[in-house]
C-alpha cells in the first residue's frame, strides 16, 4: 500500500464524490465508471481495478440501499430471497473470476447489457405503468442469481443486470426495482470485496478516499432519482447501459495493453 500525494488525494476524493452521486441516481455503486477510470487514468490492471472499485462501491451501495428502502420499504422475505441468492452466487463465482480472461468476460458482459439496453429503448408502452404489475416473488431468486453472477465475475453489474429484469420482466417501477436490486447488490458487493482482498487485488490507498468522497453524495443522487419522471429515468438508465456496453467492448480493441 502506497500513500497518495495531496493532489492525488483531492482528485481521488472528488472522483469518489462524483461516482457516489451517479451511483445514487441509478441505484448502482459507481464501479461501472470507476473501473475504466482506474485502468486508463491510473494504469491499474483489470483485476486490481475491479477490487479497488469495490471499496468505493460497498459503502455507496449500503447507503443507497438504506435511502431507497426508506422510500420503498421492502418485504423482508423478498429482500432475503433476492439478497441471499445473489450473495451465494457471488461467492461461488468470484472464486473462479481470477482464473478467467478478464477481456473475454468484459466482452460477454458488454454484449449482454447492450441487449438489455436495446430492449428497454425499443420497448413501447402506450399506457399503464410498470408499477401496476404485482411482483412475482418466485422469480426473485433467479434475478438474484443473474445479478450475483455478474458481481462475482466482474465485481460490477449486479444492479445493471437486476434492475432491467425487475422493470421489464417483473414489471416494477424503476425506483422500486432499484431498491430491490440494491438488496441484492449491497451484500453481494461485500462478499466480492472480501474475495478480491483475499487475493490481494485491492489498492486500499485509492479505494478508501474514493469511498469517503462517495459517502457525501450518494443521498443527493437518491433524492434526485425520486424527483425525475419515470419515463425519463428509464430512458436515462437504458442509454447509460448502452454507452457502458459499447465502451467495455471497444476499449480493449483501441487501447493497447500495458
Amino acid at each position: 500500500m502506497h500513500f497518495l500525494s495531496l493532489n492525488e488525494l483531492l482528485m481521488t476524493l472528488a472522483l469518489g464524490a462524483g461516482l457516489g452521486f451517479f451511483g445514487g441516481v441509478f441505484g448502482i455503486g459507481g464501479g461501472i465508471i470507476a473501473i475504466p477510470l482506474l485502468v486508463l487514468g491510473f494504469g491499474m490492471e483489470q483485476p486490481l481495478a475491479q477490487g479497488t472499485a469495490l471499496v468505493l462501491m460497498v459503502p455507496n451501495l449500503l447507503i443507497g440501499w438504506w435511502r431507497y428502502s426508506q422510500r420503498h420499504p421492502l418485504v423482508l422475505r423478498n429482500a432475503l430471497m433476492i439478497g441471499v441468492s445473489g450473495t451465494l452466487m457471488t461467492w461461488a463465482v468470484a472464486h473462479f473470476a481470477t482464473q478467467l480472461d478478464p477481456q473475454i468476460l468484459r466482452w460477454v458482459f458488454s454484449v449482454s447489457i447492450g441487449l438489455v439496453a436495446l430492449r428497454l429503448l425499443i420497448r413501447r408502452r402506450g399506457h399503464g405503468d410498470a408499477g401496476e404489475q404485482a411482483l412475482n416473488t418466485r422469480a426473485l431468486p433467479l434475478v438474484g442469481m443473474a445479478g450475483g453472477s455478474s458481481m462475482g465475475l466482474l465485481g460490477i453489474g449486479g444492479g445493471l443486470v437486476a434492475t432491467p429484469l425487475l422493470t421489464g420482466w417483473l414489471g416494477q417501477r424503476q425506483t422500486v426495482a432499484q431498491s430491490l436490486s440494491l438488496a441484492l447488490v449491497a451484500p453481494s458487493s461485500v462478499v466480492a470485496l472480501l474475495t478480491y482482498a483475499g487475493a490481494e487485488r485491492v489498492d486500499w490507498s485509492m479505494g478508501l478516499p474514493m469511498a469517503v468522497g462517495g459517502l457525501f453524495t450518494v443521498s443527493a443522487g437518491v433524492a434526485l432519482a425520486h424527483r425525475l419522471p419515470e419515463k425519463r429515468m428509464r430512458m436515462a438508465f437504458a442509454w447509460m447501459l448502452l454507452v457502458t456496453a459499447l465502451w467495455l467492448f471497444i476499449a480493449p480493441l483501441v487501447i493497447p495493453a500495458h
